[in-house]
């Protein structure tokens, strides 16, 4: 009777631990690495301004050894670790989740990605660490398939959604972004029986990080007044028109590199991409010094410092924060763009407070903020969530969600959306490399003659390939199938 009792409890306990604890573990050290890799970049960024106080002109030499060394090292031991990294989160969840997470979010690349973003901060690069941190959680959770005694498909799938929506959340401090980035960016749909695992595992993740940060907002909170000015329409068509082209623009820039970099700039990127990069370190240098040191790092100090009263900066900061932007991902460098994006649209709402001088100024950073944010992702909720959420601007949702929604429909007419676009180049399957290469030659051959055309076939390549990925067969080996119904059943309990 007892050994029965015993089995049975034995039993009981492997279950909830399949059911819970690799959940909750897994969610405890996305919070963790969350918030220690935030100290990491913030003390990274702190020490880069230190020096470059007492020393201005070093950057010029810092900045470009400092790009050179981190493309050595992204290309050399940590490939996959470039860019954003929620680009290869998409490519994951939407090719064969196994097989793409062996390629993109193996620990190795989950520790490069820290280690080089970090290196990147401290030569003052314009990077964030929120869409690195995605990559992060989705790397930690995916890898935590480990613990089931028979992983598949469906389960990988839910550790990577978890970890990622876990990751943002725990990096804004924003649940319920978090919630809508895994609706709206990661997979544009969402599966009833993900919905309890993703939901926990923010839970889970927030509560770690406001163990150790406390309760904030990241940006603070906005004082809006209970009377809205007379003109807040016409300023959220002008702020969302004004935010949704230089979005758009920007998003070009990023996806069709080889249309406007110059041939001997494209020449030395392929065949040096080492002197390539320290060539880019010196141009964010050069344009660091002639902003007076404010395009450096993520431009969060300079967003927390307008919506505060306390900075004041040109009308040329977010053009130049967008050039920064530009360089520091040219050369393939891990970090992430949401951070320089709600910086840059910081810039643009103070550039427009000089429109509509009777408004409050915290009220257009919000509004540009949210207007760029939307602009360069081209997923409306989840920007206006992140900014309602990280300036405490309940009082604003109506005027953010129109913002957003204008702002991404103009930025369409530019450009694809982002990260899905770069998602292509992590996700093509082996048979579609072929077909790949003729469309995107046909493209080249199109953008020579007419380049209004060869934007136009550059979004029916994405959506052809698009199609092409979803029409694959399935590759999936027999038992990573979500035909394993113990193992499925093990997942939705």
């Amino acid at each position: 009777m007892n050994s029965d009792l015993l089995s049975l409890l034995t039993r009981r306990a492997r279950r909830l631990w399949r059911q819970y604890g690799v959940l909750w573990l897994g969610a405890i050290a996305v919070g963790l690495v969350a918030v220690l890799y935030a100290r990491l970049i913030d003390w990274g960024y702190n020490a880069f301004l230190r020096v470059q106080h007492e020393h201005v002109w070093l950057p010029l030499i810092v900045t470009p050894a400092v790009a050179a060394a981190a493309v050595w090292l992204t290309r050399t031991f940590f490939r996959g670790a470039e860019g954003s990294g929620i680009p290869q989160v998409i490519a994951t969840l939407h090719t064969k989740t196994g097989s793409a997470g062996t390629r993109l979010l193996t620990l190795r690349i989950l520790a490069g990605k820290i280690a080089v973003s970090f290196l990147a901060i401290l030569g003052g690069f314009t990077i964030g660490r929120e869409g690195p941190t995605v990559q992060v959680g989705a790397a930690l959770m995916f890898n935590m398939r480990r613990f089931y005694p028979r992983s598949n498909a469906l389960i990988e799938r839910k550790l990577v959604l978890a970890g990622a929506a876990a990751g943002l959340s725990a990096a804004f401090n924003t649940p319920l972004a978090g919630i809508v980035f895994a609706i709206e960016e990661l997979t544009r749909s969402f599966e009833a029986r993900a919905s309890g695992v993703v939901i926990t595992s923010i839970i889970v993740a927030g509560v770690i990080a406001l163990g150790l940060n406390g309760n904030y907002t990241y940006f603070g909170t906005i004082q809006i007044g209970a009377h809205f000015p007379d003109l807040l329409a016409v300023a959220v068509v002008i702020t969302a028109l004004i935010t949704g082209i230089a979005g758009g623009v920007f998003a070009w820039l990023l996806i069709n590199t080889q249309r406007w970099i110059p041939a001997p700039l494209r020449k030395l990127h392929v065949e040096r991409p080492i002197a390539f990069a320290a060539l880019c370190g010196l141009a964010i240098s050069l344009i660091g010094l002639v902003s007076g040191g404010t395009t450096f790092g993520s431009g969060y100090a300079e967003a927390r410092g307008l919506l505060d009263g306390r900075e004041h900066l040109s009308v040329a900061y977010p053009f130049l924060k967008m050039a920064s932007m530009v360089g520091s991902y040219l050369p393939g460098i891990p970090g992430g763009i949401f951070a320089p994006s709600l910086s840059i649209g910081a810039g643009f709402g103070n550039v427009l407070h000089m429109l509509f001088s009777s408004m409050q100024l915290p009220m257009l950073i919000a509004l540009a903020m949210v207007g760029y944010l939307a602009a360069v992702t081209q997923s409306p909720i989840t920007s206006f969530v992140i900014v309602m959420e990280m300036i405490d601007g309940h009082a604003l949702v109506i005027s953010l969600m129109a913002t957003a929604l204008i702002a991404s429909r103009v930025s369409r007419i530019f450009a694809p959306p982002l990260y899905e676009t770069l998602s292509l180049r992590y996700a093509q399957p082996a048979m579609t490399v072929t077909a790949a290469s003729a469309t995107h030659a046909a493209d080249a051959q199109a953008a020579a003659h007419e380049p209004r055309a060869a934007n136009d076939a550059s979004i029916a390549a994405d959506m052809r390939m698009t199609q092409m990925m979803q029409q694959a067969p399935d590759a999936t080996p027999e038992n990573d199938k979500p035909g394993d119904t113990s193992a499925d059943q093990t997942a939705n309990r």
